[in-house]
């Protein structure tokens, strides 16, 4: 018996019943015989008819040495014969039989002296064909010096799921001794795997005689309890040759290795994912806040639980004109929180919007004045305390089991701007250098696109306080008409575009009203819409008609590079409620009277100023009291997926809907009819024709 099987134990020598009969005398045909002290066979098995080839009624009542010896080996059979008999003492050897057929054959001999009740004896021959015998063993040997030598583990277990045998591949593989797996189970032996797994994978081909092949587990033993090892595992279940199930075997191979690799390709292609992601992502448009939610939800949950995105308050302002001190405290404004489950670490992280002042002792300081990770791959609570804004966050850190954090600058031309912090609860992984580059990667992708949209929104507040403050900031005092306006620049997306406006007294209680466009946008366009009102202004003191003011600023802007702007002229007469007015590649206005539907006033289009060489035309039309006239910029109506026909019919729609004041109606025009991510700007001048002193009887105003 191997050292490593299982012995008989007790538990095993005691049943209630009979057990299943073995295999092995089967497979070896073991034949019985018993002779008498004459020589004569008196008893004769049914294996003997296989291995000597006669039956009982041919075998009993004959002389055995004459029936089954050659004539030159009787004398040596009988003289074995009387010296078993005489003396009592077994013999044991493989000797040459004559065969029924004739043929001699060597057979493998156990025999022994029989004494029964009455004081007779008999020989006891037991007798197996040597051929089949030394194959058994050859078999045998050979599965034993396998199990044995073999670099690969293999155990066998009963039905049971008991351990029988371990070889000592196996017993180095577990780091426990074969003879403490011995009538065990797997859970009692590897309770770190899985061994719910393992069971179930030996019930199942106990039951299905189905082998599992290549079954992956990873996990840690007693001999390298400090390290995951990958084992590929394949489960067989063993009968014998009458197909009786006597157990089930297992072999394992350690794949460590392999598995690595594969893992390691794994996270490289994760990786390559994870930067094509925010390649595609981050940076798509050029919004601060929006970019930096686009890198946190780009980091979680593949490299992260919870992710922020955190900049310093000055840098943001472009109020910083060198490297901090590393010796004093930053101002940090929160611009993204994201978390890839429920938890209180995203409560405890600075408040999008919000800022907080981090001394130098911070983990988040230190990265902004080093301009280098931190990484803190086991966090203890002291970590936690220089992690967390306050000691209420770093409690609650400890309470979601933050174990692992990285800090990562954002950096675009030289400048530190902020930091990536990213920290794992659930994930049990810490981070590691691999960790630490992936994060470098997008956080270098993602402080270009920030620091672009911060530059971007820059210019575009410098470009839109010179708008505004070109525009009138409030309604002059008029006779005869009330007007109101609205200005609404582009999202932030978007440079401000050259969208003007003006209501001017002039002589006579007239009022001129102007709309107009520079095409293009950005600081250039204001400016150049600031020229041209200022230009518009002086134009209307001069008292001339609409069509000619147009042909002046078409002048001035020829001068003006390579502008052009399109623009409506309008002047009104209270005194004789009549409305004169010119276009300069402009859309129509809109005559809004009481009590009918809204109606584009029909006028020649005319060329934009600044094209030169064609003429404008003034129209002129009543404006009674009450009725309204409407005058916008293309951002109001015009879009990327709509017809302007089909845009200008809306327009009216809206205002034939029921009355508001002119301010509101302002809101309402731009609230029905312009998306919120439209990238033009508008302006709306809408005029109310209302009574004069000397006319009593006048319908009133709209209130």
């Amino acid at each position: 018996m191997d050292a490593h099987e299982q012995p008989p134990g007790p538990e095993r020598e005691h049943t209630t019943g009979p057990a299943p009969p073995g295999g092995l005398l089967d497979l070896l045909n073991v034949a019985a015989i018993v002779i008498d002290t004459r020589g004569r066979i008196v008893f004769w098995s049914p294996q003997a008819n296989e291995v000597f080839g006669y039956t009982a009624e041919e075998a009993l009542g004959e002389y055995a040495s004459r029936l089954l010896a050659h004539e030159e080996h009787r004398d040596l059979v009988v003289k074995l014969f009387a010296k078993v008999m005489g003396t009592g003492a077994s013999w044991a050897g493989a000797f040459p039989i004559r065969h029924k057929d004739g043929s001699t054959r060597l057979v493998e001999f156990r025999n022994m002296r029989l004494l029964d009740d009455l004081g007779d004896t008999y020989a006891l021959g037991i007798a197996a064909d040597q051929t089949t015998l030394q194959r058994v063993e050859r078999d045998l040997a050979l599965s034993q010096r396998l199990v044995a030598q073999a670099p690969i583990g293999i155990a066998l277990l009963d039905t049971d799921l008991r351990y029988l045998l371990v070889n000592p591949a196996l017993e180095g593989i577990n780091g426990i001794p074969a003879a403490d797996h011995i009538d065990r189970r797997p859970a009692d032996i590897m309770p770190f795997l899985d061994v719910e797994t393992i069971e179930s994978a030996l019930r199942q081909v106990l039951l299905s005689g189905v082998p599992l092949i290549d079954q992956y587990t990873v996990g840690r033993t007693p001999a390298d309890p400090d390290h995951d090892h990958a084992w590929s595992v394949s489960y067989y279940r063993l009968e014998t040759a009458s197909g009786r199930v006597v157990g089930v075997a297992y072999s394992v191979v350690d794949v460590s290795e392999r598995h690595r690799a594969t893992t390691e390709a794994d996270r490289a292609r994760r990786r390559l994912a994870v930067i094509a992601d925010a390649s595609a992502r981050v940076g798509a448009t050029l919004e601060v806040e929006r970019t930096a939610r686009e890198l946190v939800q780009v980091a979680v949950p593949d490299l992260a639980d919870v992710a922020t995105v955190d900049v310093l308050d000055d840098a943001l302002a472009f109020r910083r004109s060198g490297p901090a001190s590393e010796g004093g405290p930053e101002l940090f404004r929160a611009l993204a929180v994201a978390a890839s489950y429920p938890t209180p670490v995203a409560a405890a992280a600075l408040q999008v919007g919000d800022t907080a002042a981090y001394g130098p002792d911070r983990l988040i300081t230190r990265c902004v004045h080093t301009g280098r990770p931190v990484v803190v791959a086991h966090a203890t609570g002291s970590d936690l305390r220089h992690i967390g804004r306050d000691a209420d966050a770093a409690a609650a850190f400890v309470q979601a089991g933050v174990h692992s954090y990285l800090a990562v600058p954002l950096i675009a031309r030289n400048e530190v701007l902020g930091v990536v912090d990213l920290v794992r609860a659930r994930n049990p992984l810490a981070f590691d250098e691999d960790d630490v580059l992936l994060a470098g990667e997008i956080a270098a992708r993602a402080a270009v696109a920030i620091d672009n949209a911060r530059w971007h929104q820059s210019v575009r507040n410098t470009a839109e306080t010179l708008q505004r403050s070109l525009l009138p900031s409030r309604p002059p005092e008029l006779t005869g008409l009330d007007v109101a306006s609205l200005y609404q620049p582009a999202q932030a997306t978007h440079e401000v575009g050259g969208d003007w406006y003006d209501a001017i007294p002039l002589a006579g209680d007239r009022t001129a009203l102007v709309v107009g466009d520079v095409m293009g946008n950005g600081i250039d366009a204001a400016a150049t819409m600031g020229r041209l009102r200022t230009a518009t202004c002086v134009l209307a003191d001069l008292d001339l008609a609409p069509d000619e003011v147009l042909q002046h600023l078409d002048k001035i802007t020829q001068g003006l590079e390579h502008y052009i702007a399109t623009c409506i002229y309008a002047v009104y007469d209270p005194h004789g409620h009549r409305c004169s007015i010119a276009n300069a590649g402009h859309l129509p206005p809109v005559l809004a009277s009481a009590g009918r539907l809204a109606e584009l006033v029909d006028l020649p289009t005319g060329a934009p100023l600044g094209v030169g060489g064609v003429p404008f035309h003034t129209t002129a039309f009543d404006l009674g009291l009450g009725d309204r006239l409407v005058l916008y910029t293309d951002g109001l109506v015009e879009t990327r997926h709509h017809p302007i026909d089909e845009r200008l019919n809306t327009l009216l729609r809206t205002l034939d809907e029921p009355r508001r004041a002119l301010k509101d109606t302002c809101q309402w025009l731009l609230h029905s009819l312009r998306h919120p991510d439209d990238h033009d700007d508008v302006a709306v001048l809408v005029a109310e024709a209302t009574p004069l002193a000397a006319e009593p009887d006048a319908m009133p105003p709209y209130p």
